[in-house]
């Protein structure tokens, strides 16, 4: 969590309660400091961790960092989308063992932004071809989460679907709507 997001004080309520909140585009240093976040609370305890998401776009690259660190914790994650959760965002989402969104959480499928690769043109291949595959464990990672075929979510991602919370019950992204 970036210091600016909250009160120090509020930060120590939040590790003591098992959350994490994740809100804003995912960059490196914000999915660096939620990683060692996690990493830190699976070393605590093996109770859940709770991760509230409104969280839109990002890098893939920071993405998978979340991800990976998610993947390798031995507390389950349960993420509540609480705003909009969106294009690779929609990766750490989808690696949380429980899912679940308030009740006007949307969703928006789409594929991640490209960071404007440079140097020379073999370069610019190889940064395109990092992201190509980025890209593909993201649909594979969206696919598993959610049981939709490889092809309906690829095609998703391209068409900049949009979902309710109610429509992403239905799509298999979100078991719940959370309720009082």
């Amino acid at each position: 969590m970036p210091p600016a997001l909250h009160a120090p004080w509020l930060d120590e309520q939040l590790f003591g309660r098992r959350m994490v909140f994740l809100r804003g585009p995912i960059e490196p240093e914000m999915a660096s400091r939620t990683a060692a976040t996690l990493l830190a609370l699976d070393a605590a305890g093996a109770e859940p961790i709770s991760m509230h998401m409104s969280a839109e776009q990002g890098t893939l690259a920071a993405v998978w960092t979340l991800v990976d660190a998610i993947d390798s914790l031995q507390a389950p994650v349960h993420a509540t989308a609480v705003g909009e959760v969106s294009a690779a965002a929609l990766g750490v989402f989808c690696a949380a063992a429980r899912r679940s969104a308030f009740a006007h959480a949307r969703f928006r499928l789409a594929e991640p932004r490209v960071t404007s690769p440079g140097g020379n043109a073999d370069q610019v291949v190889a940064e395109a071809g990092r992201y190509l595959r980025d890209l593909e464990d993201l649909i594979l990672r969206i696919s598993g989460a959610t049981g939709q075929p490889r092809s309906r979510v690829e095609d998703d991602l391209q068409s900049g679907r949009f979902l309710t919370a109610q429509d992403a019950v239905e799509y298999g992204l979100v078991a719940e709507i959370v309720k009082r």
